[in-house]
């Protein structure tokens, strides 16, 4: 019998407040007929991560209200205003023991597909303890953190960085994983691009 692996969790930080979009929460955007939030748990639970975890933060108890989130773990960072940072540490400190990586994924990028993370979670599985998509040579996201990173990438989550510091500090060990020929790495940060993509 083959030996499993160990699990992979992913990590869709949808606190955000969306004051490029009229304040409208990011994770409640309509995509496909649903809130936006739910597109980001699909794409990382398709793409292989499990157990998956979404940290929210603006208007909190109107997204537990109107998308489907029964089969994730709901955080809260009650304070969201300060930027991405707080939810990716908020995430980290409550991963279940026993993961060898987490992927970091944004809800306004939808253009990210499950393709796109199965290709993270094949480097990280082949050894890379870091990875990150990238998109003609650029790094991009989702990014995958491995468990030896785990305590760095909290310890340096400041601000709106995220883990960009963490990315940066371990340049050498990061492996960039090219996903431009199966996905889109733009945000959706302003009305404009809502409408772009839900013409699309």
């Amino acid at each position: 019998m083959a030996e499993l692996s160990p699990p992979v969790a992913a990590l869709v930080l949808a606190a955000g407040g969306g004051s490029r979009l009229g304040g409208r929460p990011k994770a409640l955007l309509p995509f496909r007929g649903r809130p936006l939030v739910e597109h980001a748990v699909r794409v990382v639970r398709e793409g292989g991560c499990d157990p998956v975890l979404v940290v929210l933060g603006a208007a909190r108890d109107q997204v537990l209200g109107t998308a489907e989130l029964a089969d994730c773990t709901v955080l809260a960072n009650p304070d969201w205003a300060e930027g991405m940072g707080g939810s990716l540490r908020t995430g980290l400190a409550a991963l279940p023991p026993g993961c060898s990586g987490v992927l970091v994924s944004l809800v306004d990028t939808p253009g990210v597909t499950p393709a796109a993370v199965a290709r993270l979670l094949a480097a990280h599985r082949a050894g890379a303890t870091l990875a990150a998509a990238g998109y003609q040579g650029r790094r991009g996201h989702p990014v995958l953190i491995g468990a030896d990173h785990f305590a760095e990438a909290a310890e340096s989550a400041r601000g709106d960085a995220g883990a960009r510091a963490l990315l940066t500090n371990r340049q050498a060990e990061l492996r960039l994983v090219e996903c431009g020929d199966i996905a889109v790495p733009d945000d959706l940060d302003t009305p404009a691009d809502l409408a772009r993509w839900s013409a699309g």
